[in-house]
């Protein structure tokens, strides 16, 4: 699968990642390196993400070039951002993608905000003015209001592109203790949570040898269901061979011995984000949902250095949004995704970028109404209100 063909697809002490303006950017150095170098040089970032591993990058855009870009100031390593290089249709061009990069090393320094722009003026230099590309790049959703680094590609004149349907991400606080956490979920989450402890369930962590468990868990889930799957399963066997600080976590809950819902999570960095989960017909009447999130949680913060989970989207599904929502509650926060910010010196170049965008997204529509004729189980049932469904 191609990057461009893919989908969209979540006090300075307390908050590092505050509303940012505009900064005077740092002149950074960049250095390239190799595929298997990238992933362990960006094992202890605080923003490293499945999307900016090589592993999982080669494993699901495997047509397209990777190219693992490091930033240094005073030879220090301070970002890093894997750009991926899309050619166009007939050759015609290049584009240079970034998702949820570019990436910074360390959220709490006081030039933060310059070297994220040192970040992009690097960028901008090698791939729009050097190369002639336009550079796509996908900013992850804010903790807080406003998003830093989207204001900072705009800034730079990068202009609003695609934009996810259903955008909003939903992010829990893990920094809470039991008590607290407890009472910040909303009431009917907590009733659901408060039933499924007495439903005789048990939680359990598992190591990487255990995958099948959770493949056959999902596999049966998804044909259960009949949805098509258009996620980036095919690659998690790659990223349980990473090294332990970078590998997925996972997890199952059982009752009376049997195995009813699984999740694997990914849990460097400061934050950490529900990849994938599966349940079997059990599940629900046992909440094991609530059961297994609730418990997730603790692990996180009792043995990750991670602030937020990051839960992902909902695709649509009200049902979805209202679990979400409510494990969220009022200590968490609920942002969304912003649009693709493109940038290109060159005006065909950026005229080719954008037309290839427009093209994959009426190849998504098209997909929708498939799938929606397929089974109309998996057409959307979250009303969209001007890009804040989270108030729904």
């Amino acid at each position: 699968m191609s990057v461009i063909a893919d989908r969209l697809s979540h006090s300075q002490a307390d908050a590092p990642e505050t509303a940012r303006v505009a900064s005077a950017a740092l002149v950074l150095e960049t250095k390239l390196i190799s595929g298997q170098e990238w992933d362990q040089a960006i094992a202890d970032f605080d923003e490293v993400c499945q999307e900016q591993l090589y592993a999982f990058a080669v494993a699901r855009w495997p047509s397209v070039e990777h190219e693992p870009v490091l930033f240094l100031l005073n030879g220090e390593v301070v970002g890093g951002s894997l750009m991926m290089v899309q050619p166009l249709p007939l050759r015609l061009g290049h584009i240079a993608v970034s998702k949820w990069g570019p990436m910074l090393k360390d959220l709490s320094r006081p030039d933060a905000d310059a070297i994220h722009a040192g970040m992009i003026e690097a960028l901008v230099a090698d791939y729009a003015d050097k190369r002639g590309q336009m550079i796509s790049v996908l900013a992850c959703a804010s903790t807080t209001p406003v998003n830093g680094a989207y204001q900072r590609l705009e800034a730079r004149g990068f202009k609003s592109g695609s934009q996810l349907l259903y955008p909003s991400r939903y992010i829990v606080n893990l920094r809470l203790d039991d008590a607290t956490q407890r009472k910040s979920l909303n009431q009917k989450w907590r009733y659901h949570l408060n039933k499924s402890e007495k439903a005789g369930l048990t939680f359990e962590w598992a190591g990487p040898e255990r995958l099948a468990e959770f493949d056959a868990l999902y596999t049966a889930m998804t044909d259960r269901k009949q949805f098509s799957d258009h996620s980036a399963y095919d690659s998690v066997a790659s990223l349980m061979e990473l090294d332990e600080a970078l590998r997925p976590e996972l997890f199952f809950v059982r009752h009376e011995g049997v195995v009813v819902a699984g999740a694997l999570i990914f849990k460097a960095g400061d934050r950490a984000v529900y990849l994938y989960g599966a349940t079997n017909d059990q599940a629900l009447p046992l909440r094991a949902g609530y059961f297994m999130h609730w418990h997730i949680i603790r692990w996180l913060r009792d043995n990750t250095r991670a602030r937020w989970y990051d839960l992902g989207g909902t695709d649509g599904f009200q049902g979805l949004h209202q679990f979400k929502k409510g494990m969220v509650g009022d200590a968490g926060v609920i942002e969304p995704v912003p649009p693709v910010a493109n940038y290109a010196s060159n005006p065909l170049a950026y005229l080719l970028g954008t037309g290839a965008f427009a093209a994959r997204d009426a190849i998504y529509q098209i997909r929708r109404v498939v799938d929606g004729w397929r089974n109309p189980k998996t057409k959307p049932t979250q009303v969209r209100a001007d890009r804040n469904e989270a108030a729904q």
